[in-house]
């Protein structure tokens, strides 16, 4: 017997009921996966200054913030193994520059493009910022992530030394010229030769020549840009005769020459080996990211001084570093809504200038930058903010890894003398060209 209109009524109602319930539980669920965001970043002091910052963030919306640190030598392997999940464990990844390329062209980042420049002035952003660390391609305004901290390489000094009175006068007898911060290469390797006392336990310079992960290039690229050298063609992927040209050998054989003035394992020394040389008070100068130079200002004091990395007949180009926010594809809606909701509440400008009274709290606002209130803040702030304008970085490709892996290979070979720089150069530029061969870059 069919149903009457009557009979039904109750069914239905049911089901309305049921469809409301299972609505209600849907909604409870999105609300409940926006009360918080997880960050993922390395293990350093920005991170902790982004923790404390979020505080703020969560008293105005309600959203809790995690930052959870992971060290520097696992952080890649643990994001991109993350990403092989079907749901990442993280909403935002403020990850390295040179992951850009893959992140976005594998889909794991979300395209800002359209929502980027509605919730940041861009034209506030400095542009070196803009272009390493949120866009790929390079050119294209596709951005696929927001500024988060900005860093470039530059070099502790012993401050110290270099005022003494009887270092002075010795310096000035023999080179003919006052001991002053160095601005060239040539500058810089007199000094090294200069305070370089091995019997004393005094070393000139430690330079960043680790064979795990970036360290290596990072470091060498500072000579690389100086001596007129490149890592190829941007726009063809062409590398034959700029990666092995002669600037590039001679900016590799400076490199190598100073090694002999470094601590015992200078040739093989990560972000962490050049600190702990400077920090234990044996070294003169000791390159590093800007970002691990906290510690180095709260251990020595007064002992330590900051200065930009040197050029070469006017060249002068340092690392750039930092990392961006980048939103996971792989995590929920209502997530993603909450990320977006942060990462603009972090880049007004009410925030920067509170972001940068963190230590290594180094903003891409051009205008923080270039105010007093930042270059005065700390001892190290005005030799990173006039390194800002020299910047530049490793390739942003999605094959980035390969091709630093490649860099590694070959540059440690030279510094090891196994390979002669011109040689390491050459098999350097036909791996690269056969990596960027194979992926489609290179025609």
């Amino acid at each position: 017997m069919p149903f009457s209109l009557l009979s039904r009524i109750p069914f239905a109602a049911a089901c309305r009921r049921l469809a409301l319930a299972c609505c209600l539980a849907w909604t409870a669920s999105a609300v409940t996966a926006a009360e918080s965001i997880t960050i993922w970043w390395a293990q350093w002091a920005p991170a902790e200054g982004l923790q404390e910052l979020s505080q703020e963030f969560t008293a105005e919306t309600g959203i809790a913030v995690q930052v959870h640190q992971i060290p520097w030598a696992n952080f890649q392997d643990q994001v991109f193994l993350d990403f092989g999940n079907k749901q990442t464990s993280f909403d935002i990844v403020v990850g390295d520059s040179q992951w850009i390329g893959r992140g976005a062209s594998k889909g794991l980042y979300m395209d800002l493009s359209d929502w980027l420049p509605k919730a940041v002035n861009l034209d506030t952003i400095l542009p070196q910022a803009l272009t390493y660390l949120c866009e790929y391609p390079t050119g294209s305004k596709k951005y696929y992530a927001a500024p988060c901290e900005t860093d470039a390489v530059g070099f502790a000094y012993r401050k110290d030394w270099f005022a003494d009175p009887a270092e002075r006068a010795a310096f000035t007898a023999k080179f003919g010229r006052d001991l002053e911060v160095p601005t060239t290469w040539s500058e810089f390797r007199d000094i090294a030769a200069f305070f370089h006392r091995p019997a004393d336990n005094r070393y000139g310079c430690a330079l960043l020549t680790g064979r795990g992960y970036d360290s290596l290039v990072m470091g060498y690229q500072n000579f690389l840009w100086a001596f007129g050298g490149s890592w190829g063609n941007g726009t063809t992927y062409a590398v034959a005769g700029h990666i092995n040209s002669p600037g590039a050998v001679t900016a590799l054989t400076t490199m190598k020459g100073l090694l002999a003035y470094g601590p015992n394992g200078a040739g093989n020394f990560d972000y962490g080996n050049c600190l702990e040389s400077f920090t234990n008070g044996s070294t003169a100068m000791a390159m590093d990211y800007f970002a691990f130079f906290p510690g180095i200002s709260k251990a020595m004091g007064e002992q330590a001084g900051f200065f930009v990395v040197p050029g070469h007949q006017g060249k002068r180009m340092a690392s750039l570093g930092g990392q961006g926010f980048s939103i996971s594809t792989k995590t929920v809606p209502a997530k993603q809504a909450a990320a977006k909701q942060f990462i603009a509440w972090f880049s007004s400008e009410a925030v920067q200038k509170k972001w940068i009274t963190k230590d290594a709290g180094f903003t891409a606002h051009a205008g923080i930058l270039a105010s007093p209130a930042f270059r005065e803040a700390t001892p190290y702030n005005a030799a990173f903010a006039d390194s800002v304008s020299i910047m530049q970085d490793f390739w942003n490709v999605p094959v980035y890894n390969e091709l630093l892996a490649a860099a590694t290979q070959y540059l440690g070979e030279a510094l090891d003398g196994s390979l002669e720089p011109q040689a390491a150069l050459n098999a350097l530029a036909e791996a690269h060209e056969n990596i960027l061969t194979e992926a489609g870059l290179l025609k």
